[in-house]
């Protein structure tokens, strides 16, 4: 009995190792996508009032769990038995990305019209309906990353048995909602400590203003700084997906590092949606009057 037991847990020991093991493995393979995740987090987070930063922040990490519950049994499913279906979906979900990422440039070189009329009073629900759509904006973006990172992550471990697949991409999944996240909320509240550093110096030229005038002043560069990047990562990510799964693609560019493929891919894509929805948008107000 007492044998058997020590088996047991000895299997146990081995299952863990392995899936620490391969956790590493998995987490290396998937950094690339965890940093274009935290900026695009970052800058889908951004934008709020000071007293609003936090609270949206947790809607969308909320958002993003959800997304990884609903992504998990069905990435094991498709790895089991229609492995086949992967690649289509990633392609689907690239272009989605491409196209905001697309979007994004195109109005910032050529800004909408209303844009340009005068300021008006905002009401309340009007401010309320902008965040709820940023949060959606924000967890359709987020789930479009995680299949990515879901299923980089699985294929790492597509040869070890289902335990270990579980450990690891769970494990994998979890750091990209809890890390990535933890660490855009701590770049939004930045400023809330620098404030802090200033009312404990009391006035004194310290190191502890200095400090925290820098984290002030910095803030709205580093928001800035995450939009672009946050932007270009969207791009990079959905160019990335259709160079790394269309041979065609690759060897027609293999000559221009990869990145400037990446990105351009994702441009050309995201340009090439846009062009399609505006035409959409056109033929149907056309239609409808």
């Amino acid at each position: 009995m007492a044998a058997g037991i020590f088996m047991i847990l000895d299997d146990i020991a081995m299952l863990l190792d392995d899936a620490a093991m391969m956790s590493k493995v998995a987490a290396k393979k998937t950094a690339g996508v965890l940093g274009d995740d935290l900026a695009v987090g970052a800058e889908k987070a951004s934008g709020f009032s000071a007293s609003r930063e936090l609270p949206v922040l947790w809607a969308i990490t909320k958002g993003s769990l959800r997304n990884k519950l609903i992504i998990l049994p069905i990435a094991f499913l498709l790895s089991a038995y229609a492995s086949w279906a992967i690649v289509p979906i990633l392609m689907l979900g690239g272009l989605y990305l491409a196209y905001e990422g697309a979007e994004k440039i195109f109005e910032y070189f050529i800004p909408h019209t209303e844009k340009h009329k005068q300021p008006e009073v905002v009401e309340i629900s009007s401010l309320e309906d902008q965040e709820i759509k940023k949060i959606r904006s924000a967890v359709r973006t987020d789930f479009i990353l995680s299949i990515e990172i879901i299923i980089i992550a699985l294929g790492t471990v597509v040869d070890k048995g289902l335990g270990i697949q579980i450990i690891v991409v769970s494990a994998i999944a979890l750091l990209a909602t809890v890390g990535v996240y933890g660490l855009v909320a701590l770049l939004v509240r930045m400023d809330d400590v620098g404030y802090g550093l200033i009312t404990m110096a009391k006035d004194k030229e310290n190191l502890l203003k200095k400090t925290g005038e820098l984290l002030v002043a910095a803030l709205p560069k580093v928001i800035r700084l995450l939009t672009v990047v946050g932007t270009l990562a969207m791009l990079l990510v959905a160019g990335g997906i259709y160079v790394h799964n269309i041979h065609q693609i690759h060897e027609a560019l293999h000559f221009m590092p990869i990145i400037v493929t990446e990105l351009l891919v994702g441009f050309i894509l995201g340009s090439v949606v846009v062009g399609l929805v505006k035409l959409f948008a056109k033929v149907k107000s056309i239609v409808a009057s």
